[in-house]
């Protein structure tokens, strides 16, 4: 297949941009993408377990319970024992993680609006569709 034909360096570059841009737009706040992430599915999801908020994250429980030590080290989460499973840990954010998370998001909507600017409702739906397609085709096994 030529190198022209391959969707995955469109894909890459974009996602790297996207990224890359929310980044910078996070660096005032101090968080990285990564904490940011775990701070938004916190913010929707209290008492979420260490695994659970990884898998959410799209990372992997080693790199969660690194963005987690950080975020705790910041009084930006506490974490406390599960009232009836003790080897879990539940994760929610205090009120200083609130205050921030609110300041970051503010930042990193300003990025995603750009990227949804650009797009119909119908054309956003259908990029949606396509990546979708994308993420089916390349787990397909061979």
């Amino acid at each position: 297949m030529p190198p022209e034909e391959r969707l995955g360096l469109d894909i890459k570059r974009a996602e790297q941009t996207l990224m890359s841009a929310k980044s910078a737009a996070l660096r005032e706040s101090g968080l990285t993408v990564a904490q940011y992430a775990a701070l938004s599915v916190l913010a929707g999801n209290p008492g979420i377990s260490g695994a659970a908020l990884a898998r959410a994250c799209l990372v992997t429980p080693q790199a969660m319970a690194a963005v987690l030590k950080t975020l705790e080290e910041r009084a930006l989460v506490t974490r406390s024992r599960h009232p009836w499973h003790q080897h879990v840990l539940e994760t929610r954010l205090t009120d200083a993680g609130r205050d921030l998370l609110a300041q970051a998001d503010r930042a990193a909507v300003r990025i995603e609006r750009r990227l949804a600017d650009e797009f119909t409702d119908e054309e956003r739906q259908a990029l949606r569709d396509l990546l979708a397609r994308c993420v089916t085709a390349i787990r397909r096994a061979d």
